[in-house]
Parts: C-alpha cells; structure tokens; sequence
C-alpha cells in the first residue's frame, strides 16, 4: 500500500550532540551521551569544545553551590562565617576573636571544597586549551595561585585590622586585596579563551577536531 512510510527497527535515529567530549553528532542514545559527558570530568587528555565545556562547567557550578549553600549548612558546616551569639557583657576583644574563629574556620572548608572540585575543573579547562593547541600552562598556574590564596585565607596571613562600632575586626589587608584583584584578572581572561575563543580549524597536536565528523 501507499502513503506515508513509518520508521522500523532498521531505521536509525540520531539524538543531537549535546553532550560529549567531542560533540560530533553519532547518533550514541543518551545513556552514551551521559558517560561522555562524565568523561568531560576525568583525565587531561583530547579536546573539548565550547558547547561540551559550558555544560560541563554549569553542572560543577551548580553542584559547588548547592553543597555550599545547602548540604555544608544542614551538617553544621558553612563556607560563610558564622557568627556566634554576642552578649551585652560580651568585651570587644571577644567579639573579635570570634569573628576570627568564624573567618578562619570558613576559609578552611572553602580551601576543602576547592580542592574537591580542582580536579574536575582542570579537566574539562585543560581540555577546552587543548581545542585551541595550548598546553593549558595557565590553567595550572591560575589554580595554584587559587589554592594559595584559599590557604592564605584559611591561616589568616595578611590580615589587618578595623574598627567598626568600637569592636576591631580582621579584614584583608592591602597585599591580600591586591592579590585577590589580580586573581580575579586572570580568572576574567580564562573566562574568555575558554569559554567564548573558537579553537582551532581541524586537528592539532592534542587531537581531531571535535566539530569535525
């Protein structure tokens, strides 16, 4: 008979290359695309486009925060400070040693959380400089300087003091408010040739083009 043709079990159909870490379209089902897409978290090896990237690097995000602002604070863990409860016979020297406690103890599990989440980052950023033919040398230079800022952070160093409402309280001094600007510097121009820079037509030395078919 005539009229329209279904398909059958010979027909292939092919999903939309949204994960992956070479977002070629090979019609893999979507078990496939979500090894892939763990793939994008483990090893330093091949290149990594932008589509695959970004996604990659959202679910870390959203991970990060939600541990951060849900699941640390449930068990009694907080990467913000938590200030103690303050009394009217409370000195001001105890309200700054609380302040400190409460900076420090945060600043530790922030230098945690990092490190848990450097590997995967690495990963899927070292990738992402391989698509362009770089090594991603500034990649391990700007996580470096990352964790020694956490730990900086978490011991205290380079603190200065303040007055505020009678009460001297920790904040950063001026070396350590440098630093973390220019950090913030390298950190915007990583943003940009990882996330916005095409990488290069056709293979290169860390492998085929991941555009490529």
């Amino acid at each position: 008979m005539g009229g329209a043709r279904f398909p059958d079990s010979r027909d292939s159909i092919k999903l939309p290359p949204v994960f992956g870490r070479e977002g070629r379209p090979d019609g893999s089902a979507w078990g496939t695309g979500m090894n892939n897409l763990i793939q994008n978290f483990i090893g330093f090896e091949g290149r990594l486009n932008r589509q695959p990237f970004w996604i990659s690097a959202i679910i870390l995000a959203v991970v990060s925060v939600v541990i951060s602002l849900v699941i640390l604070p449930i068990v009694g863990l907080s990467v913000m400070p938590n200030m103690p409860s303050i009394g009217a016979d409370t000195s001001p020297e105890d309200i700054a040693a609380a302040i400190s406690a409460a900076q420090s103890r945060a600043g530790w599990i922030s230098l945690v959380l990092f490190l848990i989440f450097a590997y995967p980052s690495a990963a899927i950023s070292i990738k992402r400089r391989h698509d362009r033919n770089n090594s991603g040398l500034d990649v391990w230079i700007y996580l470096a300087l990352a964790a020694v800022a956490q730990l900086i952070s978490a011991l205290g160093i380079g603190m200065t003091t303040m007055e505020i409402a009678g009460t001297v309280v920790p904040v950063p001094g001026p070396i350590v408010t440098t630093a973390g600007v220019i950090l913030g510097i390298y950190g915007l121009y990583l943003l940009v040739v990882l996330g916005f820079l095409k990488g290069t037509a056709g293979p290169n030395q860390y492998g085929p083009d991941p555009l490529q078919g």
